[in-house]
């Protein structure tokens, strides 16, 4: 691949070691090299969320880093999460609540709520919506997403599901 550079990068837990031209961005590295499909792209512009992944446990869009700015970074896909069990008690709970329908924004809400929810505590609804301001769902409104969130956050903090 003519003007290639190395990148070496923790993906899902797996050292990753590839030659990739400087202007791709993590997002079509991640879906094309790595075959994880799972991390959308919706609008190529940062706004709608559905690219997002963990870049060192910080939530980012990946349409807006390049590849090589991941350099020796820890990368977590959706794919990577829900492998680990990160994710189960916030996908049982989108079940329960009935917050996903298309799904097309659910890896990118999924991994926004997992980072909230990460940083401890139970966040109140206004604290959620804010977190989650950044994902857009054309489905199935937000009420039944941030209910989820919430559920999800009080069990993960021992607190009853209501």
């Amino acid at each position: 691949m003519a003007g290639a550079v190395p990148l070496s990068l923790t993906v899902n837990g797996e050292q990753i070691a590839r030659m990739v031209a400087p202007r791709t961005t993590l997002a079509d590295f991640l879906r094309t090299d790595l075959e994880l499909t799972a991390t959308h792209v919706g609008c190529e512009m940062g706004a709608c969320g559905a690219c997002l992944v963990l870049l060192d446990g910080m939530p980012v869009h990946s349409c807006l880093v390049f590849a090589v700015q991941a350099q020796g970074q820890r990368v977590e896909t959706v794919e990577g999460l829900v492998s680990s069990g990160a994710l189960a008690q916030l996908q049982q709970a989108f079940h329960e609540r009935n917050a996903l329908q298309c799904g097309f924004c659910t890896p990118g809400m999924l991994v926004n709520a997992y980072a909230l929810i990460a940083k401890g505590g139970v966040p109140d609804r206004e604290e959620i919506r804010d977190a989650i301001s950044g994902n857009y769902c054309r489905c199935t409104g937000y009420e039944a997403i941030v209910d989820a969130i919430e559920v999800a956050a009080r069990k993960a903090n021992g607190e009853g599901a209501e």
